[in-house]
C-alpha cells in the first residue's frame, strides 16, 4: 500500500460514489473498482457498505481512512519541510477564502505572492467558513482566511486584523438619525430597540457574519424581522441602501464595496462589536515558509 492508494480509498470515501471518485482521479471506474476489491480482499473486510450507488465507510474503512489522512498530512508536512530545507522553493499552496473575501483579497495579494514565489502553483477553495475550517481538520487546505467565531481545538489560529461590525441603513430610512454618539464608538450607536419595526436582511444561517449576528442578538435577547436571507453580502448591502431593509456586514467588506446609494453606518451591541479575522492552519501541522509568508502578504493588505 503506497500513498497514492491511500488517496484513492479517500477519494471513494469523499465522493461516496465510484464513478464520480474514478472521474476526479482520471483513472477508469473498472481500474478503480478494481482496486478496492484488491485491497478488501488483502484486509479480510470490506471498507465500505454498497448501498445503491452510494459507498459508506464501514466501521473497518472508518479506522482504514482516519489513519490514511493522519499518513498523507505527515507526507505532505514532510513535503514542505524538505522544500524549505532544500529551498527549493516548489510545492502547492491550497487557500481557502469565502466567496466575498476571495473578490477583493486574491486580486492584491496572488500577484505579490507570484513574484516571489513563481514555482509554487496555487490552489483556491471558495466556501462557507464553517465548510473551509473542516478542510483544514482534515488537511485538504493549508490555509483558511475568515472572521473568528469559536474556537476548535485541532485548529491554531493566527490574527491578521480587528474589524468593526456595523449595521447600515438608507439615509431615507426613519432610523438615519437614531444613532446616538458614543465616545467609545467609531460610528454613531444604535440600539436594538429601535430595530423592533424594522426587516433585517440577512445572511444565510451557514455564514460567519450571519452567526455572529446571531450571536449578537441572543445575547441581547432581541428578536429580529428578518425579511431576506441570502449568501449574497453585496446584495444586503446594496438593498439595504436602497431602503429595502437594514443589514450587518463587516466595515472591511464595506470597504471595498462601490454602492450606487448613500448609506448611514452604525455601530451596534455593547456598545460595538468587534470580530477577528484570522488565518485558520492545522494544529501542530508544519506550515511551510510561503505559507507562512502568503499568510504576512494578506496581513500587511488588510
Amino acid at each position: 500500500m503506497d500513498f497514492k492508494d491511500l488517496s484513492y480509498i479517500l477519494a471513494i470515501e469523499k465522493h461516496g460514489n465510484i464513478t464520480k471518485a474514478s472521474e476526479a482521479l482520471y483513472l477508469s471506474q473498472p481500474s478503480l473498482s478494481r482496486f478496492l476489491q484488491n485491497v478488501e480482499k488483502e484486509i479480510g473486510q470490506p471498507l465500505f457498505r454498497r448501498i445503491g450507488n452510494r459507498y459508506i465507510p464501514t466501521y473497518m474503512g472508518e479506522r482504514y481512512l482516519e489513519h490514511a489522512r493522519v499518513i498523507l498530512q505527515g507526507k505532505k508536512e514532510l513535503d514542505h519541510e524538505v522544500n524549505d530545507i532544500i529551498k527549493n522553493d516548489r510545492g502547492v499552496l491550497k487557500i481557502g477564502f469565502p466567496t466575498m473575501r476571495c473578490t477583493y483579497m486574491l486580486p492584491c495579494t496572488l500577484p505579490i505572492f507570484r513574484k516571489l514565489h513563481p514555482k509554487v502553483k496555487i490552489e483556491i477553495y471558495e466556501a462557507t467558513s464553517s465548510l473551509l475550517s473542516r478542510y483544514v481538520i482534515d488537511g485538504d487546505i493549508d490555509i483558511a482566511f475568515y472572521n473568528f467565531f469559536e474556537r476548535h481545538p485541532n485548529i491554531d489560529y493566527t490574527l491578521i486584523s480587528h474589524e468593526e461590525l456595523v449595521l447600515i441603513t438608507s439615509t431615507k430610512s426613519p432610523l438615519a438619525n437614531k444613532g446616538i454618539y458614543n465616545e467609545s464608538c467609531k460610528y454613531p450607536h444604535l440600539k436594538f430597540d429601535e430595530l423592533a419595526d424594522t426587516g433585517i436582511i440577512m445572511q444565510i444561517p451557514e455564514q460567519r457574519t450571519r452567526q455572529i449576528v446571531d450571536q449578537m442578538l441572543k445575547e441581547a435577547q432581541f428578536t429580529p424581522n428578518i425579511i431576506l436571507e441570502t449568501s449574497n453580502i453585496p446584495a444586503t448591502a446594496e438593498l439595504a441602501a436602497r431602503n429595502y431593509g437594514v443589514t450587518f456586514i463587516t466595515e472591511t467588506h464595506l470597504k471595498h464595496l462601490n454602492l450606487r446609494n448613500e448609506f448611514c453606518r452604525f455601530s451596534v451591541g455593547s456598545p460595538c462589536t468587534y470580530v477577528d479575522f484570522v488565518a485558520a492552519h492545522r494544529k501542530n501541522s508544519y506550515l511551510s515558509a510561503y505559507a507562512q509568508e502568503y499568510i504576512e502578504i494578506v496581513r500587511d493588505f488588510t
